[in-house]
């Protein structure tokens, strides 16, 4: 059977403007619908496969309905101003491109829609009405009229009309002459609403049976209503219905569809609205073929389309069995636990990639896979050895799109990038043209702004999506063998396997107290307001505090205090400064505490309870970066845990808003000392070894050897700066700073200490002789970190001395707790009762079932300080309560 199809044009104009982003060309003119348009266009033939097609338009004169009800259509608001605009363009380009129109004198559309129908009808023709209009709804008639939503891309049938209005087409007048239609002003009987409706047309079938048996309608308010809106029903319905014989003649052979591609058409037109691109696409997947599934050949490789699950089950049984394969999604988000699956690409060689897309919302976007056919074809490829370029987002989206579990991670690049230097960008782009001199496609590029990656072009789509697993699997290739053996063993079986268990943590989440931030808001707001108006009175005026030029202006013009050296941009304000002021002007300490309560309060208590409100659960989703830094160490962003300072009262108050689940404990493990007893453990010193292994206090000992065992307990604070500071690179500047004394003191505390532990100091110094000999460091588990020695200058160079010593400590302790974490968490089958949701520097937070916290905490314990065995034994304190601030 032959298909006409109809287009509902202002209609779909309309629908068209609103769903799509408001693009412009360069000289301001608005583009938006018209890209939609010609979009739609591209792919009609092969979306649709019509033998006829015709536009409908509405008159431009007065609509006969008005004569029935002056009303009628009177409420509707102007249109904006740049759909104005682009209306006449399109009707151009429709006339241009050679498709017929049609337009009725004081006819509507949908009067010309329903008289095509029964043309088309007569003559044994399939219609096809590209609308998603209620009114139309009428015309449907199983396998011989439906409706097609272009922008869901589905078909509108009798058994959709009624999962939508309760009543079958037949039945639609009579239903908008009861319920009304609001968009047109066609008033229905007031007080009915669809249920009502849907209720009185299924035991009467029409409006005029229904007022042939008002009195055997049960309910009084229901008949009311209808006695009362008698008039208005007949009118409603009368508005409703649509006229069926409007046109001249029936000859739909004038309607044919064009054999020429109709878009070549206005080729000029499209160049003059900056639509170049859509052009030459619109042009090729006009002419596409069922066959074709190049997208695009780039040198090196060639990037295909699987817009098919037959097609995708074809590629993926060619793949030979345990054959690594790259592999990446795209998304509507760079959220993971917010972003919906757009479509994803594989590649098995480094000749072709493969896009398959799922979910691009354009309109006229080609064929694709539905969400039920792209989890069977995933449920296949996840038996592959899998490779990516941070896996831990991708397989976020895996669970969170499909429930995926027990993903596991072959191979990433960026820990593979970042484990041979971790100085060096491990992104995708940064790494291709590093390695490959190659340019990547940019997002930027291929993603307009305000757009997401769900309405790119399935063409450009897959040049883009196909490229990055192209360029994945080629880095794979190239930079795993690059490795030594040491950091292979480390990838394998730790790096890569702790992609997945902090993807359980930030799944995970911790519980947050939402009323107590709110309070804690409310203090810092009292707080702010109080500082801020003791700070005007000691200033002597007004001035905005957080401008850095108008609060140096009253420090160092108005006040008199002495400053600092003086920038372009005025004088420097920072907390050094300001620390170094502290005792000068009772004002400093004030302008200190108000900066700390103003950070907290924007950097974590408003960002906390926007980021809880938002979460359907509670919960506090953070992304913890396992390449973030050089040194190994996790870092957390979005929002960042690490670094909740624990100085001020409020600052200490905020951890007490992390709070356990109902039924749970948090529980805190920490590792004691951990860098000082690495440092006993590589230097072999017999003073730090003894005292780690008796279990001494190692601050107070240090006291003791340098200031005296009389001032050993008086001096422990001292002492604990210098243990720390040195494992820091500190040298006796910054001590002095620390501690408050001299830079004379500061050094001969160093030298004191030296002095007591011999063998540290040689231990440290040779950490520095063999990164300017070999260049890098290495931690506990082999992971290195490289230094430039050779083109740096003598400033770098003290930087690379504090940063090689900080290195082998800080890294080594991630070492060790990364084995722990990962212990911890392959050892753990029941994860919904005990659960590990933070790492913060030494510390491990779990949440776990309250009558199983005693007994976790201490078998957990007892595999954190039994993960690695040094030349000192590794010790942990533990703590359990109901929020994060009990667990100090």
């Amino acid at each position: 059977m032959k298909t006409l199809t109809v287009i509902d044009t202002f209609g779909f104009f309309f629908r068209n403007y609103y769903a799509l982003p408001q693009l412009k060309s360069t000289k301001g003119f608005p583009t938006g619908l018209l890209t939609g348009f010609i979009n739609f266009i591209a792919t009609l033939n092969k979306e649709h496969g019509t033998d006829y097609l015709v536009f409908a338009l509405d008159s431009k004169e007065r609509a006969i309905r008005k004569d029935i009800d002056p009303n009628y259509k009177a409420n509707r608001p102007a249109p904006p101003e740049d759909l104005v605009k682009q209306l006449p363009v399109a009707i151009e380009l429709i006339e241009k491109m050679g498709f017929p129109k049609v337009e009725i004198p004081r006819y509507e559309a949908d009067d010309v829609i329903a008289s095509l129908v029964d043309c088309a009808k007569e003559q044994g023709i399939k219609v096809k009405i590209v609308s998603h209009d209620k009114d139309l709804y009428q015309l449907i008639d199983d396998d011989r009229v439906v409706l097609y939503d272009p922008m869901k891309k589905v078909e509108i049938n009798e058994a959709k009309c009624i999962e939508k209005f309760g009543v079958p087409p037949a039945q639609i007048v009579d239903y908008l002459a009861l319920v009304g239609d609001a968009s047109d002003n066609i008033p229905g009987v007031r007080g009915i609403g669809p249920k009502g409706a849907t209720k009185l047309l299924k035991e009467f079938g029409s409006i005029e049976n229904i007022y042939a048996n008002l009195d055997k309608i049960a309910n009084p308010r229901t008949r009311k209503l209808l006695e009362e809106g008698k008039e208005n029903a007949f009118l409603s319905k009368k508005l409703a219905t649509l006229y069926h014989d409007i046109l001249p003649s029936c000859e739909i052979e004038r309607y044919r569809f064009p054999d020429e591609n109709p878009i070549t058409r206005v080729a000029d037109e499209l160049l003059e609205l900056d639509m170049k691109t859509l052009l030459q696409r619109a042009g090729a997947t006009y002419q596409h073929t069922e066959d074709e599934k190049m997208c695009t050949q780039k040198p090196g490789f060639e990037a295909k389309l699987l817009d098919t699950k037959t097609k995708v089950l074809e590629e993926i049984a060619k793949i030979p069995k345990d054959t690594p394969v790259a592999f990446d999604t795209e998304t509507d988000s760079l959220s993971p636990f917010e972003a919906n699956i757009v479509g994803y690409s594989f590649a098995v060689n480094e000749e072709e990639a493969f896009y398959v897309p799922i979910a691009h919302s354009y309109l006229g976007v080609g064929k694709q896979l539905s969400k039920e056919d792209a989890k069977e074809t995933l449920e296949k490829l996840m038996k592959y050895p899998i490779v990516g370029q941070n896996l831990k987002y991708d397989f976020a989206i895996l669970r969170g799109n499909f429930g995926f579990e027990n993903l596991k991670v072959y191979a990433d690049t960026m820990i593979i990038s970042w484990l041979l230097n971790p100085g060096e960008s491990a992104g995708l782009d940064n790494m291709a043209k590093r390695h490959f001199s190659h340019e990547m496609v940019k997002f930027k590029d291929t993603v307009k702004k305000g757009e997401n990656f769900s309405s790119v072009a399935l063409e450009e789509a897959c040049e883009y999506a196909a490229e990055d697993a192209w360029m994945t699997l080629k880095l794979y290739n190239t930079l795993w063998e690059k490795l030594d053996e040491k950091r292979k063993k480390v990838a394998k079986e730790l790096e890569f396997p702790f992609v997945v268990t902090l993807l359980d943590m930030e799944e995970a989440g911790i519980k947050i107290d939402q009323p107590f931030f709110r309070e804690l808001k409310s203090e810092a707001d009292e707080t702010i307001a109080a500082l801020t108006h003791d700070i005007y009175a000691l200033a002597g005026k007004e001035f905005n505090i957080n401008s850095t030029q108008q609060l140096g202006k009253i420090l160092f013009d108005d006040l008199g205090l002495k400053a600092g050296k003086k920038t372009k941009t005025g004088y420097s304000t920072n907390e050094q400064v300001l620390q170094d002021l502290y005792e000068a002007h009772p004002i400093i300490p004030k302008i200190l505490e108000y900066r700390e309560i103003y950070k907290l309060r924007s950097t974590y208590i408003e960002p906390l309870l926007k980021l809880a409100k938002k979460a359907p659960d509670g919960r506090i989703h953070t992304s913890f970066l396992q390449t973030g830094t050089a040194t190994g160490r996790l870092s957390s962003k979005n929002p960042n845990l690490q670094n909740i300072p624990v100085r001020s009262e409020i600052g200490r108050r905020i951890r007490e808003g992390f709070i356990a689940a109902e039924g749970y404990k948090l529980i805190g493990i920490d590792y004691s000392q951990m860098e000082l007893r690495l440092l006993a453990h590589y230097s072999k010193d017999p003073a730090l070894i003894e005292a780690f292994r008796e279990g001494k206090d190692i601050h107070a000992e240090t006291a003791a050897k340098i200031f005296g065992p009389e001032n050993a307990q008086k001096m422990r604070p001292v002492a604990k700066s210098i243990n720390f500071g040195l494992l820091y690179g500190m040298g006796s500047r910054k001590l002095a700073q620390t501690i408050h004394v001299s830079p004379s003191e500061a050094k001969s505390f160093i030298e004191k200490y030296f002095a007591s532990f011999p063998t540290v100091k040689a231990y440290l110094e040779s950490i520095k002789a063999f990164a300017k000999e070999h260049g890098y460091v290495e931690t506990l588990l082999g992971r290195r970190r490289y230094f430039d020695y050779e083109n740096a200058n003598a400033f770098a160079k003290a930087s690379f001395e504090r940063e090689s010593v900080n290195t082998v400590f800080q890294g080594s302790a991630a070492d060790i707790i990364k084995l722990a974490m990962q212990r911890l968490h392959d050892s753990e089958t029941d994860k919904k009762e005990k659960v590990m949701l933070l790492q913060i520097h030494d510390e491990l937070i779990f949440e776990v079932r309250e009558d199983l916290a005693e007994a976790f905490a201490a078998k957990a314990k007892t595999v954190m300080e039994n993960i690695y065995t040094l030349e000192v034994p590794l010790e942990c304190t533990v703590a359990i309560g109901n929020n994060w601030g009990e667990l100090k």
